[in-house]
C-alpha cells in the first residue's frame, strides 16, 4: 500500500481525525468528526478526482487536485461529518488499477468497498449522503444496493446520475465495467447543479431528477459553487 504524495494538499481540519478504512480490496482515505451519536451523520463522497490528464489519457494517481469538496466539508458545522475519498485516491492499494478510476469507476467491487466504509463510520446512525460529481453516482448506487444503510437524505452536487447518458452526450467511451442507475433511489433528495457546468450539463440532471428536487446555482461552474450552503433535513 502506497500513500499518495498528494495527501499534503489537505491538512486535517480542526476537530477531524484521519481514520483510513481498510476493506477486503482497498484502503479508503477518510476524515471524520463525530460528537453526537443521536444526530445524523453527513458523509461526503469525493468525485472522480484526477482520473485523466489534459490530453484525455488516464493518470497513474486519481487523487483530486482541486479542493472544492474538502473545503465544503471543512465548513460543515454539523456535529457528525465525514469526508470519504474514492478507492485509490490518496492511498494506492495493491489491488488498485487504472480501471478503478476509468471504465470501472462504478463497478460492483468499488460500490461494495465504499458501502463497507460507510458502515464502518455510521454504525446504524441516520446517514445523509452527499455525492460530488462522480461521487453522486457512487452514493446513489450504494443507496440502491444497500438498503440496510439508514440513508435519510441524498444530496448531489454537480452529480453524474446516469453515466451512459453522460458518456453518450460527450461522445466518450462507455464505462462498460460500471453499474448504472436507470432511475433514482426512493429517498428524500436534492440535486445541486451549476448554471455554467460544462462537465455535467443541467439537461442531464433534468432527464433523471424531478424539477422539484433540482436546485440550480446561478453563475456556478462544476468545481466552483461560491459560498454553497446545503439544505439538510432536520
Amino acid at each position: 500500500m502506497l500513500l499518495s504524495g498528494c495527501t499534503a494538499i489537505w491538512r486535517t481540519p480542526a476537530g477531524f481525525r484521519y481514520t483510513p478504512f481498510t476493506g477486503d480490496e482497498y484502503t479508503i482515505a477518510l476524515w471524520q468528526k463525530i460528537s453526537d451519536t443521536d444526530s445524523p451523520i453527513h458523509i461526503y463522497i469525493e468525485g472522480d478526482g484526477h482520473a485523466f490528464n489534459g490530453r484525455g489519457m488516464p493518470t497513474g494517481d486519481p487523487t483530486p487536485r482541486g479542493t472544492f469538496l474538502r473545503d465544503l466539508v471543512a465548513s460543515d458545522t454539523s456535529p457528525n461529518v465525514v469526508y470519504m475519498a474514492r478507492p485509490c485516491q490518496y492511498i494506492m492499494s495493491d489491488k488498485c488499477g487504472v480501471s478503478d478510476w476509468t471504465d470501472g469507476r462504478f463497478s460492483p467491487h468499488i460500490i461494495e468497498s465504499v458501502a463497507s466504509a460507510i458502515k464502518s463510520v455510521s454504525h446504524g446512525m441516520p446517514v445523509i449522503l452527499v455525492g460530488y460529481s462522480g461521487g453522486a453516482m457512487v452514493s446513489g448506487l450504494v443507496i440502491e444496493t444497500h438498503p440496510e444503510i439508514n440513508v435519510v437524505q441524498w444530496i448531489t452536487i454537480a452529480g453524474v446520475l446516469n453515466h451512459s447518458e453522460w458518456t453518450q452526450y460527450f461522445g466518450d467511451s462507455p464505462l462498460n465495467k460500471s453499474l448504472d442507475m436507470t432511475r433514482l433511489p426512493n429517498v428524500p433528495q436534492l440535486h445541486y447543479v451549476a448554471q455554467n457546468d460544462e462537465t455535467v450539463p443541467i439537461e442531464l440532471t433534468k432527464k433523471m431528477a424531478r424539477d422539484s428536487d433540482i436546485i440550480i446555482v446561478p453563475n456556478a461552474t462544476h468545481d466552483d459553487f461560491g459560498n454553497l450552503k446545503l439544505n439538510f433535513m432536520n
